[in-house]
């Protein structure tokens, strides 16, 4: 057995546990949290195991050493490692709080991220380092990254469901906010499988995917009627989300989840993830740019987009601390600042091109 193995097994898991938290959420039922736990634990455990077995097989491939060897080079090992800091920031937070409610907002981000791999089709093979990347900041700096990035992930999903618990009106602003980013999410997701599925004989790679059939089985099809119809089914999901909203609001305070410990959790989650981006997203990858580039800024996309990131947490953290905003104001920021964090991470490598491009591979 090998590394994609145990990577399989885990997928399997991740996703059986987001359909378990979800029955869990809405049957609530003692006995199914337990079994969400257990299949959440176990694609943990084999995700760990299949990161060290990939970390070994990276090091017999390079032959640069252990440290040098960490399996973060490239788009399907970086997402790896990021449901891998995703779950076990939740595991945290699960058995801190006791409260399995979580699940069902958290591990769908992990399933989809993990379902992304497959349906996009990247590549999984071992590849040597380019010689920018053979640098002993390779651990620190992606290690760190993709923590502040799981970090930021679960105030995401406290923040989001923070709205849906406090929004009342469906003429609310907050209200009509999360209803949208909610359509957005499980839209956009659903049209990129559709793209896959509908040209996925012509795809070569993921990159092919995203540049040239992204959106064309549905927003952006040549035929006039799967546009239309796709964007009457979007509008048609997103009132549907409007209209319904109460009643997942319903179900989320039937857990005792307060809107208390949400916004406890949002703010912890980026207080802590805040500064390790700070340190190794930013900092430790401006020196290791200066010695592989010769510069410690570049304004490269990848640069600029973590820059912008950044600020949309620094304005969070300023807001709460400085100015004492608290509730839907800056739950709105942090899902927003997730947003940035998805572009910063998948749209930058996929859609732009610069220094990071090797990201994408």
């Amino acid at each position: 057995m090998n590394s994609s193995t145990f990577f399989g097994l885990s997928t399997v898991a991740y996703i059986l546990a987001m359909v378990t938290y979800i029955t869990y959420l809405a049957f609530r039922k003692a006995r199914i949290g337990i079994v969400a736990t257990v299949l959440t634990v176990t694609g943990f455990v084999s995700q760990t195991l299949a990161l060290g077995m990939r970390w070994k097989e990276f090091s017999d491939v390079g032959q640069m050493g252990f440290l040098r060897a960490v399996p973060l080079t490239n788009l399907y090992e970086s997402l790896i490692f990021f449901v891998w800091c995703l779950i076990l920031a939740y595991l945290i937070m699960e058995f801190k709080y006791k409260n399995r409610s979580f699940g069902a907002f958290i591990t769908p981000i992990a399933a989809i991220a993990l379902a992304f791999i497959d349906i996009s089709g990247m590549s999984k093979n071992i590849q040597p380092l380019v010689p920018a990347l053979q640098s002993n900041w390779l651990l620190v700096h992606v290690m760190m990254s993709f923590f502040s990035y799981a970090m930021f992930a679960v105030s995401f999903s406290t923040g989001l469901m923070y709205l849906i618990v406090r929004t009342e009106k469906r003429s609310e602003p907050a209200y009509i906010f999360w209803t949208v980013m909610l359509s957005v999410f499980v839209i956009t997701l659903s049209a990129m499988g559709l793209d896959y599925f509908t040209f996925k004989v012509a795809i070569k790679s993921q990159e092919e995917l995203i540049k040239s059939y992204l959106f064309k089985a549905s927003f952006l099809s040549s035929s006039a009627f799967v546009a239309a119809s796709s964007w009457a089914i979007g509008v048609a999901f997103f009132f549907f989300i409007w209209r319904f909203g109460g009643a997942l609001k319903k179900m989320v305070v039937s857990f005792n989840i307060s809107h208390e410990m949400l916004d406890e959790i949002t703010y912890k989650s980026i207080a802590i993830g805040f500064p390790i981006f700070t340190l190794g997203g930013l900092i430790f990858g401006a020196i290791w740019a200066d010695q592989a580039w010769g510069k410690y800024w570049t304004w490269d996309p990848k640069e600029t987009w973590s820059l912008i990131t950044w600020f949309f947490y620094a304005f969070y953290l300023h807001s709460r601390l400085i100015r004492g905003w608290k509730g839907k104001k800056v739950a709105i920021v942090a899902v927003l600042g997730f947003m940035a964090v998805i572009f910063t991470y998948l749209g930058v490598n996929l859609l732009l091109s610069g220094l990071h491009s090797y990201g994408s591979q």
